[in-house]
């Protein structure tokens, strides 16, 4: 295990995530030729979509070889609307690469993933690329991603030159210089520190032994005493300090243009954990408590993170191993389902092709054919061992259209072909309107329901009519208000008889919004045994709430009083009273209509600011920052509300004759002003 890294680029769009993963493919020996994202032929961009429209919508699996270790990849999609592809992927890393522009330095998506990366717990280090490009600047990128991202980057590498200047790198460690000398970037020369650049990388290695001393006793005597430091004492401390994430290293050059990326290489093996390093895994017993097991573990306990639909095969569910060994043919069991499934066959992907094997081990990721009742977030183990891996985390959807095929005859496909979708995507989801009988899809952005649209097309052969974008607003509390629930029913023989007094209060955003129910009933007014019946009530009447029918966020829910009968009570009327005294409380609480806010960034040359930021008015924008880069472009960051976004990217084309761009992200939920408030509820009525 020790010689496994499992890893994964993640990165804001558009930063060389893909390009950089052929090339790690390419100098591993994984690929005899090099593709290209731009022509459509990158190895690990496989789908027709991804390579017609340039960018990464799914992620990509691979294995490949560098120095006797095994490298297991994840290439990342940029792009916000494939947000949960990043969520998943960074569940079952041991570590990653964030990719940075040497251009832009941290754009809006790089700091998500950067605290989807946090929030998971994943080591990091940085490759700082195109460094070739007009308006690279390599202390600006480094400085971006102290200031915005909070971390203490730390440059082991220097670039030598930059923009058409750039030629080679400064090994910060070795205090050595390479000169790179051919086209594919194969070759390099090691060559003498430029004069004038050799105060400059020797303050750069001081700086850089001044932040591992802390992590290293024996490094920081030598450091004091003023004596020379061996590389391998160094090498040591980087490993130590980056694996408790008190440092992140920071490498640079251009995959474009094939310069620094073998020595990424060397850094994932010398400084990202291998899964030997990571001593405990949460996980959770049968009672739901939790606890951790470890990678000596003999029970087999491995996390299903992902659900393809193979047309050769079937269904793919993508693995990563914590502990134990899984084989061909054998039995394993869902502790979500508790089914024991046999296994059919295992494999180990490369983007799109496949390579079967015998079996996987601790640290290991595949991908397995024939556990059709796994889904993504279930736990693969033995039958008897009750211990379960914490799931996923998946995002609601934003925006909503309604879909239906063209020819009538297709609706039972449709609804198969969704459900199949759903399954890979857990961040799409489709219903049926009781009233209209529309199918009504949903997904995180414009780009994600058209790639889904373009799917049912092109892989189900399926042809849509699509409605309208819809934004999936969401309602809630400003007030308390406290409430009464009866529900009592008599005809005969046994009755129902359900009883409460509840209270709703607005619960503060930056708390857990996971819906609990707080007792405070005493002397037994209501029965133990009916508080998960009042708190089904309350959760299934939230799902509607009485403004515009949308779902009720934020709020806290207390159990105060109520009464039951010994023979009548039952947890079906206690559920009913709970939903009556939820609705009547609601309306009590002063109730406000939320709507989406997204955080978006606008770059536009600087003769077309002043229309951009019109239109950007007129859409309820809210221009919090602005920024000129070195080379003239204009970059605007806004809060604008979700529903004034649809179409924009065409508008912004339109009026900057093309060069315009943006990029956004959910930020929040807000309240909606009144006038357009009335709007929507009259819509919904």
């Amino acid at each position: 295990m020790k010689n496994i890294r499992n890893i994964g680029f993640i990165a804001h769009i558009d930063a060389g995530k893909t390009t950089t993963s052929e090339r790690v493919l390419f100098y591993s020996g994984r690929l005899h030729r090099l593709g290209e994202v731009h022509d459509g032929t990158a190895t690990m961009d496989w789908m027709e979509l991804e390579q017609e429209r340039g960018i990464t919508i799914t992620s990509a699996a691979t294995t490949t070889e560098w120095k006797d270790h095994q490298i297991n990849i994840i290439d990342t999609p940029g792009h916000v609307d494939f947000t949960i592809e990043v969520e998943r992927a960074l569940r079952v890393l041991d570590g990653a690469v964030v990719i940075v522009s040497a251009v832009e330095g941290v754009q809006p998506q790089s700091e998500t993933v950067w605290r989807q990366a946090t929030r998971n717990n994943v080591p990091r280090v940085v490759f700082i690329n195109k460094m070739d490009r007009t308006g690279a600047n390599f202390e600006n990128a480094v400085h971006s991603i102290n200031e915005k991202l909070k971390s203490n980057a730390i440059p082991i590498q220097m670039p030598i030159g930059s923009e058409a200047e750039f030629t080679g790198l400064i090994d910060l460690i070795e205090m050595k210089a390479y000169e790179y000398v051919d086209e594919n970037g194969l070759n390099f020369n090691e060559i003498a520190i430029p004069e004038e650049l050799k105060d400059e990388s020797f303050l750069a290695r001081s700086m850089l032994l001044d932040s591992l001393a802390e992590f290293d006793d024996e490094l920081m005597t030598l450091y004091l005493d003023e004596k020379e430091i061996p590389s391998f004492l160094m090498k040591k401390a980087i490993r130590t300090a980056t694996i408790k994430q008190g440092i992140v290293p920071v490498f640079c050059g251009s995959s474009l243009k094939n310069k620094g990326v073998q020595m990424l290489l060397d850094g994932i093996i010398d400084y990202l954990p291998s899964p030997i390093d990571i001593e405990k895994i949460p996980a959770y017993d049968k009672n739901g408590d939790e606890t951790s097991l470890n990678v000596h573990d003999e029970n087999l306990s491995a996390l299903a993170f992902k659900v393809a639909t193979d047309p050769f095969v079937g269904k793919l569910i993508f693995v990563r191993i914590y502990s134990g060994t899984l084989k061909s043919k054998d039995q394993i069991y869902n502790p979500r389902t508790g089914k024991t499934e046999r296994v059919g066959r295992l494999l180990r992907m490369n983007a799109d092709r496949r390579e079967d094997i015998e079996e996987l081990g601790p640290g290991d990721i595949g991908a397995v054919i024939g556990a059709k009742s796994f889904t993504t977030g279930d736990t693969m183990t033995n039958k008897g061992n009750s211990l379960s891996l914490s799931r996923v985390v998946f995002p609601d959807p934003v925006i909503s259209i309604s879909l239906e095929p063209k020819k009538t005859a297709d609706l039972d496909k449709l609804g198969e072909s969704l459900s199949k979708l759903s399954e890979e995507d857990p961040s799409f989801k489709f219903s049926v309107d009781p009233e209209t009988g529309q199918t009504v899809i949903s997904g995180m952005g414009e780009l994600h329901l058209d790639i889904i649209v373009s799917r049912l097309l092109r892989e189900f052969k399926l042809d849509t009519n699509v409605g309208k974008p819809k934004v999936s607003y969401r309602e809630s509390i400003s007030a308390s208000s406290t409430a009464e629930g009866r529900y009592v029913r008599q005809s005969g023989g046994r009755g129902q008889y359900g009883h409460v007094v509840i209270e709703i209060e607005p619960k503060k955003k930056d708390k857990d919004q996971i819906l609990e129910l707080e007792d405070l009933t005493k002397g037994g007014s209501v029965p133990k045994d009916y508080h998960k019946a009042v708190l089904q009530g309350v959760k299934e009447a939230a799902l509607n709430g009485s403004i515009a029918g949308y779902k009720v966020i934020d709020f806290h829910l207390k159990l105060l009083d109520g009464s039951y009968h010994e023979v009548d009570s039952s947890e079906i009327a206690f559920k009913i009273a709970a939903v009556d005294a939820f609705r009547k409380a609601f309306m009590k609480a002063s109730p406000l209509l939320l709507e989406p806010i997204m955080d978006a960034e606008v770059m536009v040359r600087e003769d077309h600011v002043g229309v951009v930021l019109g239109d950007l008015e007129k859409r309820r924008g809210l221009v919090y920052d602005t920024k000129i880069l070195d080379d003239g472009t204009r970059v605007i960051k806004v809060h604008l509300p979700l529903s004034e976004t649809f179409g924009y990217t065409t508008v912004l084309r339109n009026v900057t004759s093309g060069t315009g761009t943006s990029s956004m992200e959910f930020l929040k939920y807000e309240k909606v002003p009144e006038h357009i408030k009335a709007k929507i509820s009259h819509s919904a009525s």
